[in-house]
């Protein structure tokens, strides 16, 4: 296994998709970067996937991860907006496989659970507690919440890479947070 590896993260949107950098140490994560790309001034939806795609690969290029973690599309009621994001998750991924990347992908419910505890949890409480894991500053969080969500699907396949403590059963939320202090609150 190598000894750093680097996880990109990608939420994915037809308006604004996030991506979110991480590398790993042992059995330690960092940001490296985090943003979006905006796609609001774009109307024409196939030159949306295009930058898509030229973004990604762009990304992928800068950071050269070694694998991708990618949020699965939810089931919603409306179909037109399903196939437009699953078309943006497609080309995203197009972009990985592209560059012989492994591709992960994550339900949103398993990635809030990863970094909450709680399937339930807003995108606010996920970004929260990215903050406090990461040790991040007020002002590296971004504008936009696609940004950590990407950071929450990268930071949920780094828990799922088969670390120790994954293998430690807690009684609930509780337990975890009595058990990982350090984690949780951010003083040793």
């Amino acid at each position: 296994m190598k000894a750093e590896k680097i996880i990109l993260g990608i939420d994915p949107g037809t308006n604004v998709m996030g991506y979110g950098v991480i590398k790993v140490a042992g059995s330690k994560a960092e940001m490296v970067a985090m943003g979006v790309i905006d796609l609001h001034k774009m109307s024409d939806p196939y030159l949306r996937l295009g930058h898509i795609f030229d973004r990604v690969s762009g990304i992928i290029e800068s950071y050269l991860p070694d694998e991708m973690a990618i949020e699965a599309p939810f089931f919603g009621k409306n179909v037109q907006s399903m196939l437009k994001l699953g078309r943006a998750q497609g080309v995203a991924i197009a972009a990985a496989i592209h560059r012989d990347i492994p591709i992960h992908e994550y339900a949103p419910l398993k990635i809030k659970m990863a970094i909450t505890g709680q399937g339930q949890a807003s995108k606010e409480q996920v970004a929260a507690m990215l903050q406090r894991l990461l040790k991040l500053n007020a002002d590296e969080m971004p504008k936009y919440m696609d940004a950590t969500d990407a950071l929450g699907a990268a930071y949920c396949h780094f828990m799922q890479m088969g670390r120790p403590e994954n293998s430690v059963h807690y009684r609930g939320w509780k337990d975890f947070i009595k058990r990982n202090q350090e984690k949780v609150t951010g003083n040793k």
